[in-house]
């Protein structure tokens, strides 16, 4: 502890820090100071952390904020792109989709994307909470901002989230006609369209926008038996809003929004020989597979929200979010990746969810403002999985293969109601409250049986078949309190509270483990934070630094869990548990800066240390052996951009970037096999503002074309260690017209 208290110390009166997402945005903040000449400031960026308009510099939270110009500059396809951007941040497509989101942030997260489990980082797409990860890797396109928060929220959100909170921003929508057309072509088969229109009637009452994304390319292997490719994107997104505004005091918007995602599974390597097939051998390749199982990862997200503000008066503003989304998906999973059936799935989810939300904003110009809100949700997912273990020669001839089905469903009805009020002691000074109630119940049906053969028609054994419900009240506060030592350095303390309520595990064997079977009781992280936003050289320097020390306790992780059948072979299934207790202390520093007029140095760093107190396998505390996953001790990215003007009005940007983190547990059985390395990833990009109407950008990710892992499967009963990478060396060229 005294060495993180000297960490904290030495970066609060240092200020070494900033992200990469704070530089190059034009100002929307109409009372920016008016800058030196020949002295380029840094952009303010405005951002809605507490539910009111402030700059990023002014907040007391740590949260990153990009902009739909840092957006583009920076090359952010989708919300996986942020992977390097943000401090403590982990985010990547789930193992073989392309559009299931795997999201941690402080080590903080979930990466279990069945039905009975819910994301420890929220995702928000305009104020409403997405509660499952299928589909969640949004394209990123007609985008305002997106906003990071890192830690818990709950007395500012709808739904409550332990590790934090992802907010996308869509555009608004306009008062006058304007769009634009991006087209994109590169390597590995890119093609990709981006297109918007939006406009609004003569008296601008009736306004409306449009937007659509289209990602296609060839993957980046391919099923050599087959021959079809592996994690083919084939994605299409798109959005619609039309709002009413017939007065300045009242505006009303409904939106609509879906992706299809037909894209093939993305091929996993085998790291070692499976000991029950040993006559193959790893491929070379990280991308190709030798599966005898039929290509098949189909997602469909949808969702509509309504969403009303009304100025009641000239102290009270009002707002209404009611929102209903969904999702399906159908995957095949070959954890093998063998043309024998050692472990094939096919899963089933569906998924609908309800919310709604009334919020109330106070601010009467004085000292005291804030919001209260009321939340609903009520969202029921299911789903059935079916496994063949074993299910080929010469094991299925001998009587040794398994078929077990998982199905069911999970509902939640959760009731909630925040507040979160800041007082101006003086102009100095200032304290925020806040406080949060939450009362959820979840129900479950658990229906888990052995079958006969691969029809799955014919149960022979009963594993679960029950049905349960667990209720869960929790009351989250928050303090924080902040000093403006002079106009460009703010120093801020806060204490918060998250919790993640309970369940049941959906893959659950009575038989087998009895406990499977119990309710998982909650989890909850008590958070403290020291912090500074500091501002320098006449705004031409901007650095931002968080501390914190967490306290994690009845930590929910997914596990495999193996034990011994009757007739002596290995049995596994995935279970689900409240491992025990750990403490995450943290640092993260943000900064950047303009050395001259054309350019920008701008990076983040973070360092973690986690550490389990408390990790119980069969009633032995074995923490000293085990090890937080997504969670590496170091990480962060830095770039150098120049902007140069042009004779004719136009404008060349160029950009080079490097990220990097130590080494990664990416799964809890913590094998070296799968374990990543430290690495780095280098990335460029060039953007030729031609006039304008026009731009042209050239981008390369990896341009090294490093090889690394994001996930993998050791289910060591079965012989499988496999690893899923993240993409290599990437080159795109996009056209872009606006008007």
């Amino acid at each position: 502890m005294k060495r993180t208290y000297l960490s904290l110390a030495i970066g609060l009166a240092t200020g070494l820090l900033s992200a990469s997402p704070l530089y190059a945005q034009q100002a929307a903040d109409a009372g920016s100071q008016p800058t030196k000449p020949g002295v380029k400031q840094l952009d303010q960026i405005t951002v809605t952390a507490r539910k009111r308009e402030e700059t990023l510099q002014d907040v007391p939270i740590a949260v990153s904020a990009f902009t739909a110009q840092a957006l583009e500059t920076q090359n952010v396809q989708n919300l996986s792109d942020l992977q390097g951007k943000v401090p403590s941040l982990q985010i990547y497509a789930a193992r073989g989709s392309n559009t299931t989101l795997t999201a941690y942030i402080r080590g903080v997260g979930q990466a279990d994307p069945t039905w009975g489990f819910d994301p420890g980082v929220g995702i928000y797409l305009d104020d409403v909470y997405l509660a499952r990860p299928q589909g969640a890797v949004l394209d990123v396109f007609d985008v305002s901002r997106i906003e990071v928060l890192r830690g818990p929220q709950g007395t500012l959100y709808g739904k409550n989230t332990i590790g934090g909170a992802i907010k996308y921003v869509s555009s608004p929508l306009p008062v006058k006609t304007e769009g634009s057309v991006q087209a994109t072509v590169g390597t590995h088969g890119e093609k990709d369209v981006k297109a918007s229109l939006g406009g609004a009637s003569v008296d601008q009452v009736w306004r409306g926008r449009i937007a659509y994304a289209s990602s296609h390319n060839d993957g980046f292997g391919k099923d050599i038996l087959s021959g079809s490719r592996n994690g083919n994107k084939n994605s299409n997104s798109a959005r619609a809003t039309v709002g009413f505004f017939p007065s300045s005091q009242f505006n009303m918007q409904l939106s609509v929004d879906g992706v299809r995602d037909n894209s093939n599974p993305r091929g996993a390597k085998m790291l070692t020989v499976n000991k029950l097939d040993p006559g193959y051998q790893p491929l070379s390749s990280d991308f190709d597979t030798r599966s005898g199982f039929a290509q098949l990862n189909h997602t469909k997200l949808y969702g509509s929200a309504l969403t009303m503000n009304w100025i009641a008066s000239t102290n009270w503003s009002l707002k209404s979010v009611t929102a209903v989304r969904g999702s399906s998906t159908d995957t095949n999973i070959d954890f093998d990746t063998l043309p024998e059936k050692i472990a094939d799935v096919n899963a089933v989810y569906t998924d609908h969810q309800f919310s709604q939300e009334f919020q109330a904003n106070y601010d009467a110009g004085g000292t005291v403002h804030g919001v209260f809100g009321a939340y609903y949700f009520d969202g029921h997912a299911d789903g059935h999985i079916h496994n063949i273990f074993l299910g080929s020669p010469p094991y299925s001839t001998l009587g040794l293969s398994q078929y077990g089905g998982t199905g069911g469903r999970m509902g939640t009805k959760s009731y909630a109601g925040y507040g979160d009020f800041t007082w101006d002691i003086s102009p100095a000074w200032s304290l925020d409250v806040g406080l949060r109630y939450t009362h959820e119940t979840k129900t479950a049906l658990i229906q888990n049986f052995g079958y006969s053969d691969a029809t799955f028609t014919r149960p022979v054994s009963t594993l679960a078949n029950f049905s349960g419900s667990h209720a869960s009240s929790n009351i989250s506060p928050k303090v924080s309190l902040d000093w403006s030592v002079s106009d460009q350095v703010k120093l801020y303390a806060s204490y918060s509270e998250g919790f993640h309520s309970g369940g049941y595990n959906i893959r659950a064997n009575c038989v087998a483990v009895p406990s499977s079977c119990r309710p998982i009781d909650d989890e909850k992280v008590q958070s403290f934070e020291l912090g500074s936003k500091m501002t320098f050289l006449d705004g031409a320097l901007m650095m931002n630094t968080a501390a914190f020390h967490n306290v994690y306790s009845n930590i929910q992780l997914s596990v495999f869990s193996s034990y011994t059948l009757p007739n002596g072979s290995q049995g596994f299934f995935g279970d689900f548990t409240n491992a025990g207790k750990g403490h995450i202390d943290g640092l993260e520093e943000e900064f950047a800066w303009k050395p001259a007029e054309n350019w920008t140095l701008s990076g983040n760093v973070a360092w973690l240390h986690t550490k389990y107190t408390e990790y119980m396998t069969r009633g032995v505390n074995v923490a000293d052996q085990q090890k937080f996953t997504n969670a590496p001790k170091w990480s962060g990215g830095l770039s150098l951009e120049n902007t140069t003007p042009l004779a004719d009005g136009g404008s060349i940007s160029a950009r080079v970037n490097y990220t990097y983190q130590s080494m990664v547990y990416p799964e809890t059985t913590l094998s070296p096999l799968i374990a990543q390395p430290a690495y780095g990833l280098w990335n460029a990009g060039v953007i030729w503002q031609v006039n304008q109407p026009w731009s042209i950008s050239l981008q390369g990710t990896n341009l090294a074309n490093k090889s690394y892992r994001t996930t993998g499967y050791n289910v060591g009963a079965l012989g499988i260690y496999t690893g899923f990478y993240g993409a290599p060396r990437m080159v795109t060229l996009s056209a872009k017209y606006q008007f």
